[in-house]
């Protein structure tokens, strides 16, 4: 097992819009966040592509990128991730190759699959394109090819882009990005923050198919993890009940903005909607300093990961950062080699 102390930690931030808040206020309070994850010394801050949401204001998400990189100086900052199928891999060369040009050697372009979104958006983001499996491979290899240096004769271009090597991971919750990472030699994430289920099994495709690359010697994994830290247990779990509301929206298919929390908020619900938040929740670290501790241990120990990506619902964000700053020295983390 690696001791804590070697395993990054990052953080996923989905810039929730509060109850009673405005889109401007989540996005001042995703750059104070993004600031003191630095000071804490987080390896990376990524923001994740929603679209269609009102409790979500990271649909822009290389916009953002560019915001929170400005207003920090040394922690990488990426996409956790970009929704590949509903951009010209162009375009998002261009965009992270300017991003690179801007903050070099600090920007991470993480690649997902899926939408991000519901079917309706997915047609208006989409127009008439009809995605095929072979789809995302295909536009991953453009996007490293247009990414690295450009060759002559190229016809095809990014500029900005050509050359900046803009580092890319893949992300997935199934099989199938676990497996296209090990085959390309790319560093994988796992989307264990909301689907926790493949979950050691998409670890070991990873690791087992894992072929080296000028990119990647070792297979390199990060494991999602809602994380919810207090002085006490008691206090985590009430906080925690802002999560578990945003939870059990989403499985019922009532998305909103963040809302505070809730005393004895699970104890009032059935049995059945209790089971799924826990489904969903299956890797979440929630309570004070040790519990924190001895969660963490546990999550490494059974999945070996080189890195957790925290995800941290909770309503105030003074009370965020606090919970950032006690996850932290839960790790007692020194600082091994950034990928």
């Amino acid at each position: 097992m690696k001791p804590l102390s070697d395993i990054h930690l990052s953080m996923l931030d989905l810039v929730a819009v509060r109850e009673g808040s405005t889109v401007a206020n989540a996005l001042a309070i995703a750059l104070r966040t993004a600031q003191h994850a630095e000071s804490l010394g987080f390896t990376r801050y990524w923001l994740a592509e929603h679209h269609n949401m009102s409790g979500i204001a990271s649909s822009a998400t290389a916009v953002l990128i560019g915001h929170i990189a400005s207003g920090t100086k040394t922690m990488r900052i990426g996409s956790g991730g970009v929704m590949l199928p509903n951009h010209a891999p162009l375009v998002v060369a261009e965009a992270f190759g300017t991003l690179a040009e801007l903050y070099p050697g600090r920007i991470d372009l993480g690649l997902g699959r899926a939408p991000g979104t519901d079917p309706h958006t997915m047609r208006a983001l989409r127009r008439d394109r009809v995605e095929t499996e072979a789809d995302f491979p295909r536009d991953v290899a453009e996007l490293q090819h247009l990414l690295g240096p450009a060759t002559p004769g190229q016809r095809l271009i990014a500029n900005p882009g050509a050359g900046t090597n803009v580092p890319i991971w893949l992300l997935g919750s199934s099989l199938f990005s676990a497996q296209l990472a090990a085959e390309r030699g790319l560093p994988y994430a796992f989307a264990s923050h909301f689907a926790p289920r493949l979950l050691l099994q998409a670890l070991d495709v990873y690791r087992t198919h894992f072929q080296a690359s000028a990119t990647l010697a070792e297979p390199y994994a990060i494991v999602g993890v809602p994380l919810i830290a207090a002085p006490t247990d008691d206090e985590a779990e009430y906080l925690a009940s802002s999560t578990y509301q945003r939870v059990l929206g989403i499985l019922t298919g009532k998305r909103g903005q963040l809302p505070p929390p809730v005393q004895n908020f699970m104890q009032g619900l059935h049995s059945q909607e209790r089971a799924a938040i826990a489904d969903f929740l299956a890797v979440a670290v929630i309570g004070g300093p040790q519990t924190v501790r001895e969660g963490l241990e546990s999550l490494a120990k059974v999945t070996q990961a080189d890195e957790f990506m925290m995800v941290s619902d909770v309503f105030d964000p003074a009370l965020r950062l606090r919970s950032m700053t006690i996850a932290s020295e839960a790790m007692a983390s020194t600082a091994p080699a950034v990928v």
